[in-house]
């Protein structure tokens, strides 16, 4: 019969009035392991007698169709409060830091040494609550890439679009001041500085090349 559950920072303990039930490791290496890996305590190695309670489970986990409730073959624990137990021992370390700082006298190299503890534990105070917390926020941020890269796309579309209405309008400016339809100088006035300094021949390359390039993208 269970006593108490494994898993770090857990202090539930088994009582039949209480609707918590235990599971025992599973006897497949593979599935074992995994098991040992979520649990994630140092040098952990569950015994015969060693159980998770249902707490980190979740409900997808259990099989109802019976008069008692059982695991699933493929159920694995994801439901774990790591944070807590990050606490206590965070706790427990402060304490003993106090402890010996009030036995060993007060100088410049013990005071450095309690603050650099203080500042590890400080540092490696961090951890997703379970992995469907941290699946879920990988999720989220591939989502908002995606977005990204739809608007960039946009925005590129938009930009070879208001390039080519630029150039045919350019080229068509150009033609009218050589066929004389237009005064000498009018697209200075015009066109910007950047494309009145090109030549008309330059005009006609471009829209050409724009015309290829919309064309190859296209097909892609």
């Amino acid at each position: 019969m269970p006593t108490n559950c494994a898993a770090a920072g857990c202090a539930t303990t088994y009582n039949k009035h209480i609707n918590i039930s235990f599971h025992r490791f599973p006897l497949d290496p593979k599935r074992r392991k995994e098991w040992v890996r979520l649990v994630r305590r140092k040098n952990f190695v569950p015994g015969k007698h060693t159980f998770l309670c249902s707490k980190h489970f979740e409900a997808s986990c259990f099989d109802l169709t019976g008069q008692t409730r059982r695991l699933k073959m493929d159920a694995v624990p994801t439901i774990f409060d790591f944070c807590t137990h990050i606490k206590s021992m965070k706790l427990k370390s402060r304490n003993l830091l106090k402890k010996n700082n009030s036995c060993t006298p007060t100088g410049p190299s013990n005071l450095k040494s309690s603050i650099s503890s203080q500042q590890v534990l400080l540092e490696h105070s961090y951890a997703f609550r379970n992995p469907m917390e941290a699946k879920k926020r990988i999720i989220k941020l591939e989502k908002e890439i995606a977005s990204l890269r739809r608007k960039m796309k946009t925005c590129l579309q938009k930009e070879r679009r208001a390039t080519r209405r630029w150039i045919k309008a350019a080229c068509l400016v150009k033609n009218l001041e050589t066929n004389n339809a237009l005064r000498k100088g009018t697209s200075e006035y015009i066109l910007p500085a950047a494309l009145n300094s090109l030549a008309l021949e330059d005009f006609k390359i471009l829209e050409q090349d724009q015309q290829e390039f919309s064309t190859e993208a296209r097909w892609l």
